[in-house]
């Protein structure tokens, strides 16, 4: 979507903020205990670990908290048994709101999320109301200065790249998540620099918000965000370049 790099500049810079208070670290150790219990701990046969050790890599998690983590993750300690949930709701404009989270305690959980949303002036839904919106897909970006558009697009739908466009500044690679690594790796032996890459959720259908909405929606998921058992927050809202650059302002 238009601003898409710029809404990954915020991103990066938010995990770096996140790093400095611990939160990161707590988040991505978690990720990798159950990427471990769900996979097993060989990265190579575990493309969710493989994902979650990218993560760790990413906000450079110590290698002892990485090893910590994934001995929990095969038994080894009394850690606690966590659960996948998700949580569905609304923002401003009518926006939907997914939240990802990791639980030990489903209660707890469902009550911080549903005050969370009320106080910053979201809504919860129920389940299954917004959750069809979106499918999970591999993103890499790559800046239009470093790299050819034609051959971009030949070398990565090669590779296994649903498809390649335009966004501006960069050139936007979409996979699917069994394509990703495979997709990633190439591009990177033959010399790609990448701006952002992740597996994420992209929304079937957007919503365009002006820099008040923004502001409104980015409040609500930045509080979500701080809840301890919350991994991930997604929406499917989408701005221009210069509604994110008034937003920046």
């Amino acid at each position: 979507m238009a601003g898409h790099s710029k809404w990954a500049n915020i991103k990066h810079r938010k995990a770096a903020q996140d790093a400095k208070k611990g939160k990161a670290f707590t988040k991505v150790a978690k990720e990798i205990m159950v990427a471990v219990k769900e996979g097993g701990p060989d990265p190579l046969m575990n493309s969710r670990l493989r994902l979650a050790l990218d993560k760790a890599k990413e906000c450079n998690l110590p290698k002892d908290n990485v090893d910590r983590a994934i001995k929990k993750g095969t038994g080894e300690g009394s850690e606690n048994a966590f659960e996948e949930i998700n949580y569905e709701g609304y923002g401003p404009g009518g926006v939907a709101i997914l939240v990802c989270a990791l639980t030990d305690n489903r209660n707890r959980t469902v009550a911080e999320v549903r005050s969370t949303m009320n106080k910053k002036g979201g809504s919860m839904g129920e389940a299954g109301c917004v959750a069809w919106i979106f499918e999970s897909k591999g993103i890499i970006e790559i800046s239009k200065e470093k790299a050819d558009e034609e051959a971009l697009f030949e070398l990565a739908l090669e590779l296994g790249a649903d498809d390649v466009s335009d966004e501006g500044d960069v050139f936007k690679i979409i996979t699917e998540p069994s394509e990703y690594f495979t997709v990633k790796t190439g591009l990177e032996e033959k010399g790609y620099e990448l701006n952002f890459s992740e597996v994420t959720k992209e929304p079937k259908n957007k919503i365009p918000l002006g820099a008040d909405d923004l502001r409104k929606l980015f409040n609500i998921t930045d509080a979500l965000e701080e809840l301890d058992d919350v991994q991930e927050v997604f929406s499917n809202f989408e701005a221009d370049d210069a509604t994110m650059a008034e937003l920046e302002g």
